[in-house]
């Protein structure tokens, strides 16, 4: 059980990490479309681009547990914000899954903030 939970936090951040970079880098195969999308938010489109880099950084950073703290928060932000302006339509049941994903990603990024990276990363002394 303690290897278990001394390899868990590395676990939690390649599959939260690796979900993030993957998001990241998938927009930027149609950065236009993705402009398009951040519009229906209400926000404006020259915010696709600090959003997929935004998205790439956080992916990168959790895998290799690097400024952890300082990421989960923001993280955390982004996810709630972004499941308030895109996903708050409950009417569709498949948003409101996504509000819920995205609410329980952030609950993952406050426990990363809360216990730190773990014993596999860089950040590994600031757990």
């Amino acid at each position: 059980m303690q290897q278990l939970e001394k390899f868990a936090p590395l676990i939690a951040r390649v599959f939260i990490g690796g979900f993030f970079l993957m998001a990241g880098l998938g927009k930027l195969a149609d950065v236009q479309g993705f402009a398009g999308y951040v519009t229906m938010g209400g926000l404006p489109a020259f915010l696709a681009w600090p959003a997929i880099i935004f998205e790439i950084l956080v992916g990168a950073s959790l895998l290799v547990g690097f400024k952890l703290r300082l990421v989960a928060l923001a993280g955390a932000a982004f996810c709630v914000v972004t499941a308030v302006l895109y996903h708050s339509n409950f009417a569709d049941q498949i948003q409101m899954i996504m509000f819920l994903k995205n609410f329980s990603i952030a609950g993952a990024f406050l426990m990363f903030f809360a216990h730190g990276a773990g014993a596999y990363a860089l950040d590994k002394n600031a757990a």
